[in-house]
């Protein structure tokens, strides 16, 4: 397994997002700018959302270099003080938003490979993915109360839904940053390992989510993104079409492949269908 993206990774944004497959079914996107600490500007962002809407892989795995995964909005490049809030605004409004929506639509499993300090927007980045890996020792942290910028009810929520309401108040009311550790006490990671395994440990997971049955990978995100948007009692309708989803894969031939392999003892062979 690789160390970092592959020297025939597809170089997106100018070359600040790079494209590889590092295992079987994984694709994994590289944040490539280190020299602005993984700043997310319109061309990454934008990269980011189409190839989201492109791909096809089992997993995706996002990760960063250097020493920042990413330090959020790159706001350094607003450079008119005038003009400073009407940029920031369509940052957020169209690229950023764009992007997130993106990579949460994504139909199979993200996994985020936290390499470095994850601050901002780039900590809003990772929180998206499914699942976080991080590299001990870095940092987490969400500034908007010393930027004095009131956060959008979209992003608070994904924080609520991932590491609870307590953890959500210290994060954007003290607007300290947390370590790697911390983070995972309260949820906000699901693993932490020591840097130089971070980058084994990202594609080995991927590739573990990416093994599995696709149409079980797609459809349990499915069910699951659709309780996090209605929460407490379903509509009608929406229950109905997860119970149908639920009980389609008992005709498929992936489940009768799985059980066969199971009993078998061997690795499965999938369709996707």
């Amino acid at each position: 397994m690789t160390d970092g993206a592959a020297p025939t990774a597809e170089r997106l944004a100018s070359g600040k997002l790079l494209l590889d497959e590092p295992a079987a079914g994984v694709a994994r996107l590289t944040i490539s700018n280190p020299e602005k600490r993984g700043a997310l500007d319109h061309e990454l962002l934008d990269a980011l959302a189409a190839a989201c809407a492109r791909l096809e892989a089992r997993c995706l795995l996002i990760t960063g270099e250097g020493a920042m995964f990413s330090a959020g909005y790159d706001i350094a490049t607003f450079e008119n003080p005038e003009r400073f809030a009407h940029e920031a605004e369509r940052l957020v409004a169209h690229p950023f938003h764009d992007a997130i929506e993106a990579l949460e639509r994504y139909p199979y499993p993200v996994v985020a490979a936290l390499n470095g300090h994850a601050i901002g927007g780039g900590l809003e980045l990772a929180v998206t993915a499914d699942l976080r890996v991080a590299a001990r020792g870095i940092k987490l942290g969400m500034p908007p109360a010393k930027l004095g910028l009131i956060y959008s009810h979209t992003g608070l929520r994904k924080f609520v839904e991932t590491c609870g309401l307590a953890a959500t108040n210290e994060l954007f009311y003290v607007g300290r940053n947390v370590d790697a550790d911390r983070a995972l006490a309260v949820g906000l990671v699901n693993h932490v390992v020591e840097p130089e395994e971070l980058a084994e440990a990202g594609v080995s997971l991927a590739a573990d989510i990416a093994a599995n049955a696709p149409l079980s990978l797609s459809g349990n995100k499915r069910i699951l993104r659709a309780l996090r948007e209605h929460p407490g009692r379903l509509p009608e309708d929406l229950e109905r079409e997860l119970v149908e989803l639920r009980e389609s894969c008992f005709r498929t031939e992936d489940f009768r492949e799985g059980v066969a392999a199971f009993g078998e003892k061997r690795a499965p062979v999938w369709k996707g269908h």
